[in-house]
């Protein structure tokens, strides 16, 4: 047995049994993949896996408990790799958050920048995607920090803690009737079309329960991921936007009213995840003190090291 074989395992169920990509992503051939795999089997003595001829279907009763247990070795191994490290060069490394472009673009520039100032040995990387990606991420291993405001709280794998909290607001191009009024309803925006986030993307979920639980059905004619993109849409007439409030700059956003309403829609909750088990560096720790103040090291390291009992999201 070796590390080879676990990576293969592990990465043939991550790329859904495809052998061919799972070659790909390893920079391996695909028959020394199959090849790896059979010596494996040989040498435990059972099949890992579910096969229609020379296909790869699933994963077979002991090869879920055989999952579990390679995903424990290569954390490990990888913790390991964490502490010397950690111990051999404190201040320099690698970091990687995943997060979307709401949270990279509006949330995270000033405390990315006062980390920098402070290590600047350590090298970030910024991933995007959606939530569900970067939940993907960060339990495979690819992301040593998730930041999303969907998805983590619910992934069992994960720890998360509330970052920080904010509301979604109305855009409208100057001289928009909705500028007239004191107080806007959500009849009053189902009135005109609306622009606003896809699916699945800051807090879109919230949008629709609000307008269903009113017995509205709004006319959204666009949506997209990136706030910059609805701004565009509304200010050439298309609709009336919906966004989160922090993205909107009164000074680089002129040609549009921003209506802050609080009452009118749910507050969003956007979080910070970590990975169960995982061994952290110092200026890991460092990092997400900043974003969540009072979160200490020594309370990170006791929730990480529980067993996981479904999604959880903690308080400091």
């Amino acid at each position: 047995m070796n590390f080879q074989q676990l990576r293969i395992i592990r990465e043939t169920v991550r790329q859904d049994f495809n052998l061919t990509t799972v070659a790909n992503t390893l920079f391996t051939s695909q028959p020394g993949v199959s090849k790896h795999i059979k010596d494996l089997e040989d040498e435990l003595g059972i099949e890992i896996f579910v096969r229609r001829g020379k296909r790869l279907l699933g994963l077979t009763e002991p090869g879920k408990e055989l999952l579990t247990v390679v995903e424990r070795i290569l954390l490990d191994t990888q913790n390991a790799r964490s502490i010397a490290d950690h111990f051999s060069n404190k201040d320099a490394g690698s970091l990687v958050i995943a997060t979307t472009h709401t949270q990279a673009r509006y949330a995270l520039p000033e405390v990315i920048k006062s980390f920098r100032d402070e290590y600047p040995k350590v090298h970030l990387a910024l991933h995007q995607g959606s939530p569900r990606e970067i939940a993907e991420l960060l339990t495979a291993g690819e992301a040593d920090i998730a930041i999303a405001t969907e998805w983590l709280a619910n992934v069992p794998e994960v720890v998360t803690f509330p970052y920080y909290t904010w509301h979604h607001a109305v855009i409208v191009p100057k001289g928009h009737p909705l500028e007239s009024l004191d107080k806007i309803t959500l009849a009053d925006l189902a009135e005109y079309p609306i622009v606003t986030y896809h699916e699945g993307f800051t807090g879109r979920a919230n949008i629709d329960r609000r307008f269903a639980e009113a017995g509205l059905a709004p006319d959204i004619v666009l949506s997209a991921i990136d706030a910059d993109v609805i701004k565009t849409y509304v200010g050439i007439g298309l609709g009336v936007g919906i966004v989160a409030a922090m993205a909107f700059d009164r000074e680089r956003d002129g040609h549009l009213t921003l209506i802050e309403q609080p009452d009118l829609f749910v507050p969003n909750t956007t979080r910070l995840a970590l990975r169960r088990g995982v061994y952290l560096r110092r200026y890991a720790y460092a990092l997400i003190a900043k974003l969540v103040p009072g979160l200490t090291e020594e309370r990170i390291g006791e929730l990480l090291r529980q067993p996981a009992s479904g999604g959880e999201d903690f308080s400091i």
